[in-house]
């Protein structure tokens, strides 16, 4: 289950100032360590160090076939990829890719089980209970149309 808190927008020069919005709550980060113990305890014959192993040489292959302009699907999670920002110029021969290129980032576009109308159908959220809401009454829990497995129990130690 996703839990959220209200914040409200206080910018003076907002359009919507006052206005209140939904924030989703992070609990736990997993790194490489905890994802690979989460996964040799959930429906897998590999160790712990197996897993950390294949893992670190994914995130090395896939940031090197990233920058040799290849983006790299995993399915069911996303396409990764990598963008930039650029600015336009008026003649194409004034364009230097060092002073008009800037901000480099990685993507990474949801496929699969994680595509947003996948996601819209499975999703539970509810409004988190370890902090002071501003509503009056009791907020409803949202409910998925399809009953997704949760790991919502934490990283696992090493």
């Amino acid at each position: 289950m996703l839990h959220y808190r209200l914040h409200q927008d206080n910018r003076k020069t907002s359009k919507h100032k006052g206005n209140w919005y939904g924030h989703i709550v992070t609990r736990n980060t997993y790194d490489i360590e905890a994802l690979a113990q989460y996964m040799a305890n959930h429906n897998t014959p590999f160790s712990k160090g197996t897993i950390k192993g294949i893992l670190t040489d994914m995130v090395a292959s896939v940031r090197e076939l990233n920058l040799a302009g290849n983006p790299v699907k995993i399915d069911d999670l996303a396409i990764f990829s990598l963008g930039f920002s650029s600015q336009g110029v008026k003649d194409a021969n004034d364009y230097n890719p060092q002073k008009h290129i800037s901000r480099f980032r990685l993507r990474a576009r949801a496929t699969g089980a994680l595509s947003p109308k996948r996601l819209e159908k499975v999703v539970r959220i509810a409004e988190a209970s370890d902090y002071k809401s501003p509503r009056t009454h009791k907020p409803e829990t949202s409910t998925p149309k399809e009953n997704p497995s949760d790991p919502s129990s934490g990283p696992v130690s090493a």
